[in-house]
């Protein structure tokens, strides 16, 4: 699936969309940044709550599909500019982080 079926399908905001057609691989839980780095795989979704610059420098290097941030994750402008100058999707879930991946699972991903 791709992130912009992702998208029309959960009805989750659309925070930065550079990369519509990612192909959506599977889904990654997690919010220690050393274990994303170390687990993580290509074409994944990022299932967090970290906000913060070093987000967008570890979802770059994994090669995720999108990060999807869950219910209370507010991420600041000028790291959501910084995902559009990587050409990263960041979507936002207004569910928790447990429903979110239940979102996900049910979705097939």
């Amino acid at each position: 699936m791709k992130i912009q079926e992702l998208v029309e399908k959960t009805n989750w905001k659309t925070l930065v969309l550079e990369n519509p057609d990612a192909e959506v691989m599977g889904g990654f839980a997690g919010d220690l940044l050393s274990w994303v780095m170390g687990n993580g795989k290509p074409g994944e979704v990022w299932v967090t709550v970290q906000v913060h610059l070093n987000v967008i420098a570890v979802s770059s290097l994994c090669e995720f599909a999108g990060i999807v941030l869950c219910k209370g994750a507010n991420m600041p402008e000028d790291v959501l500019a910084k995902a559009k100058d990587e050409g990263l999707n960041v979507l936002y879930s207004d569910l928790p982080a447990y429903e979110t991946i239940r979102t996900l699972v049910g979705l097939g991903i």
